[in-house]
């Protein structure tokens, strides 16, 4: 399906949720990428998104905690990938998810030291060490679990506000459309023919054929590929992760592997062609 959000009115609602709460919320799509209806983060997640590795890790932990929503209704509250607390629900329309509904950047009301260290056990990623972020980490504000379970039963029962008054619109998918939005959400994950076929209910013989509809001829593997080196590509330019994570993020976890097949996709090796993009970025910035 297709999906439609009136971003004026989702933006305005959200923007009063955190006046009258101090806690960010926000709308994610169905592939846990963040439709930017709020800008109003904390100094501590700012610093981190402002870093493009920061960011990556931050888009990762939104796609994966989407693939991985299991509780059985209302929101599922967990840690992100530097320690804060966060919480996910699904929002509905025929019984099928068209969007999530998450909030987070807030702390709970156990000792602050020992959040922090924990969260400072995650970040031997920054460039200038964990401490640099300490300041903004204690800037955080603390929720008991009284006030957190208070403020998401009251978002659980503002999410039919929401599909009551159109905010969030869906449209049915062609076929054409449902492959191209599943390889997007899941290029990640381990695909085959057979898997794809079973998950979009579309024949293995038509979904061949969609395939070459989508690449101009090619295969699902060539769309699956070309998908993978796409993703690769981007993380090799905005973040310092290793190649081998680069790979395994991308869903192909041999490293051999995965340089044969940049390569082969690009003419270059990852390492190459990082160096050469950021050599020729600090050649231009020189000039």
């Amino acid at each position: 399906m297709n999906i439609l959000f009136d971003e004026e009115r989702l933006r305005k609602l959200i923007a009063n949720l955190n006046i009258l709460t101090g806690v960010p919320a926000n709308i994610l799509d169905l592939s846990g990428r963040d439709i930017n209806l709020f800008r109003g983060h904390p100094p501590f997640c700012r610093a981190i998104n402002d870093l493009p590795e920061g960011h990556e890790r931050c888009v990762a932990c939104d796609r994966c905690k989407i693939q991985h929503y299991q509780a059985e209704s209302g929101f599922q509250h967990y840690r992100c990938h530097a320690g804060i607390c966060e919480a996910v629900m699904p929002l509905y329309s025929k019984q099928n998810p068209v969007a999530y509904l998450a909030v987070g950047c807030y702390l709970d009301d156990s000792p602050m030291e020992e959040q922090w260290e924990y969260t400072r056990s995650l970040l031997d990623w920054w460039p200038d060490g964990p401490d640099a972020l300490k300041d903004a980490f204690f800037q955080f504000r603390r929720y008991s679990k009284a006030e957190i379970q208070a403020y998401t039963e009251t978002l659980e029962a503002l999410s039919a506000y929401i599909q009551l008054k159109g905010m969030i619109l869906t449209a049915e998918q062609t076929d054409l459309q449902k492959l191209e939005l599943y390889l997007e959400q899941h290029y990640m994950d381990k695909l085959s023919l057979e898997s794809i076929s079973q998950q979009l209910h579309i024949g293995r013989t038509k979904l061949c054929s969609l395939a070459k509809e989508l690449s101009g001829g090619r295969t699902l593997s060539y769309l699956i590929t070309r998908r993978r080196i796409e993703a690769a590509k981007r993380l090799l330019l905005q973040s310092s992760m290793p190649i081998s994570a680069v790979g395994e993020m991308v869903g192909i976890s041999d490293y051999n592997y995965f340089s044969k097949v940049f390569r082969s996709a690009t003419g270059m090796t990852p390492s190459a062609f990082r160096k050469s993009c950021r050599d020729a970025a600090a050649a231009s910035n020189f000039s």
